[in-house]
């Protein structure tokens, strides 16, 4: 791959999440294996045609998921993976189509747990979130939008209080976070299903399954 076609690709995402997503490739193809050492940043930012700071907050996001580790005054090394390793890096490669089966398949379940366990102070962590997509859709921040968008799922998975759900829950988070800064140009459709969004959290106070897993259910088929 030449710097010039990197650079092009990169762009289309942020440059720090296409490195990162770029190296997760390469170590699950076997380019890298566990206990390699990773190219230096001057490296990185040639092969990459970026600077520095993108360089390193790509190693961010690969330390924080677990593929590698940083030695100090060594570099950087291939992780061994755990199970939950292996998982993040299949979702770092899964096409769209996966991510919404696996999305359909926890936000439902999450939503489920949610009604029997949330508290208030779960309750006031969806709704902050929930005025934030609310907002920044109006305001045509999509980037802060399809934060708080995440964010509000985040907090309905917190409030199932399953730590493993939740985790879970997280990683596909993560992947569907660059998925979606991808595919959606505009804020319309978070404007279009904020009223769902807001009818689900009033479902979930008033403890009402049937009516949440129903509108969760709507959720997950908007585009």
């Amino acid at each position: 791959m030449t710097n010039k076609t990197s650079i092009m690709i990169i762009q289309k995402k942020s440059l720090a999440d296409m490195i990162a997503e770029t190296l997760k490739q390469q170590i699950t193809e076997g380019t890298y294996r566990v206990g390699d050492k990773l190219p230096t940043e001057p490296e990185l930012m040639k092969t990459f045609g970026v600077g520095r700071s993108s360089v390193r907050e790509a190693v961010k996001l690969l330390v924080n998921m677990g593929v590698v580790r940083v030695q100090q005054g060594s570099g950087t090394f291939v992780a061994v993976p755990s199970n939950n390793d292996d998982v993040n890096i299949k979702m770092s490669t899964a096409d769209r189509t996966e991510l919404d089966e696996v999305r359909k398949i926890l936000d439902i379940a999450i939503v489920e747990k949610a009604v029997a366990r949330r508290t208030e102070k779960d309750i006031e962590r969806m709704r902050a979130s929930l005025e934030k997509r609310k907002v920044n859709a109006e305001k045509g921040l999509l980037e802060e939008c399809i934060e708080a968008d995440l964010n509000f799922h985040i907090a309905i998975a917190d409030a199932a209080h399953n730590r493993i759900l939740a985790d879970i829950y997280r990683s596909a988070a993560t992947h569907l976070l660059s998925e979606f800064n991808r595919i959606y140009n505009g804020t319309d459709c978070f404007i279009n299903s904020q009223t769902s969004h807001e009818k689900l959290l009033k479902h979930i106070i008033a403890g009402d399954l049937k009516n949440a897993r129903k509108t969760a259910t709507i959720i997950v088929e908007e585009p």
